[in-house]
């Protein structure tokens, strides 16, 4: 009976070994696989990278050519015009014979006048009200969508919001022309019906959507340890989102108004048919002026390919892109800081 029990344990212990072997052999054969995966080229991984690649070497290559022909074309208005008269022009008053420097664009007429200082005051007076404006109600309208408002709300309001920001600029600046002037000089009591803050709030209806939107994602993207954490120590819901949730969030809000006071500097529609479209200098947000993108659009198409006020024309877009280059070189610098003290 012995001899039997050893027998049968030596089988057992051979099938055992043999099982082990076998287990061995294909865990060994698995990853002879595995390798041998790893090293067969990975052709359509490969075309799909070189595909990425390219189309982003493209979008590269359009827009520094984009950015080289319009400061070649801007440039060019240096050696036609005196670098002076882009700041201000001597004028002689033929009444009383005094002259006077003033700031004034005027490119056509026997003495043209290329002064690009009201251009440049028109657009920081238009573009800067709408980014307050636009900045305090999308801000708001996002910590509300994000934090306070049920499910089922939000469900509505988002989609709606969204829809809000496709509406067409040219849309908003007829009804700010042919109604919100009206309103607004009624409020106001303003001398000019169309002036920089009609278009600054025409600009405002077009920043609201996208800072509303950004900023809504920016606080889901708030992990949820924070609010749970503010919670525990004892902070109601208003104290989670002022002290915990925003200043997490500050680095994507600080974005989404950039993105924001980009998009105002760069709207045309709303402030060519709004602001007044009168080039002068001006601290007045009810006072008529006149942007640099209105200029563009309102002067370009009328002008003769090649001549002075062409170039000129083109300086003027080389100049806002170099202001909106700055912004967002100034924009990152600050985020970055900010990201060094939150990782702090």
């Amino acid at each position: 009976m012995t001899d039997v029990q050893n027998n049968i344990n030596g089988v057992k212990g051979y099938t055992y070994k043999v099982a082990r072997l076998n287990q061995y052999a294909g865990d060994i054969k698995r990853l002879s696989r595995v390798s041998c995966f790893r090293k067969k080229p990975r052709f359509f991984e490969t075309m799909i990278e070189w595909f990425l690649f390219a189309n982003s070497f493209v979008a590269i290559f359009v827009i520094v050519l984009i950015f080289v022909f319009l400061f070649n074309e801007g440039t060019r208005a240096l050696f036609k015009i005196p670098v002076g008269d882009f700041i201000g022009t001597t004028v002689k008053n033929y009444f009383t014979g005094e002259e006077s420097f003033r700031y004034i664009w005027q490119p056509v007429g026997s003495m043209p006048k290329y002064s690009i200082v009201p251009l440049i005051c028109g657009t920081i007076l238009v573009a800067i009200p709408a980014t307050v404006i636009s900045s305090l109600l999308g801000i708001a309208c996002g910590i509300f969508l994000s934090e306070i408002a049920p499910e089922r709300l939000r469900e509505i309001c988002k989609p709606v919001l969204e829809l809000l920001a496709g509406i067409p600029t040219v849309v908003l600046g007829f009804l700010m022309l042919a109604v919100g002037a009206d309103i607004i000089q009624w409020l106001f009591h303003t001398s000019f019906r169309l002036n920089a803050f009609v278009g600054a709030i025409g600009v405002t209806c077009v920043i609201i959507p996208i800072i509303a939107s950004l900023v809504e994602d920016t606080l889901h993207t708030t992990p949820r340890e924070i609010r749970e954490a503010s919670y525990a120590l004892g902070a109601n819901r208003y104290q989670t989102v002022m002290r915990a949730v925003l200043p997490y969030s500050i680095t994507g809000i600080t974005a989404a108004v950039i993105l924001g006071m980009g998009r105002a500097i760069g709207e045309t529609m709303i402030v060519v048919m709004a602001t007044g479209n009168a080039p002068q200098i001006t601290l007045d947000v009810f006072k008529s002026v006149r942007t640099m993108t209105a200029t563009i659009a309102g002067e370009l198409g009328a002008v003769a390919q090649g001549s002075v006020e062409y170039s000129a024309i083109f300086l003027v877009g080389s100049i806002l892109f170099t202001i909106t280059f700055l912004l967002n070189l100034t924009t990152e610098i600050v985020l970055e800081r900010v990201r060094r003290k939150i990782r702090m």
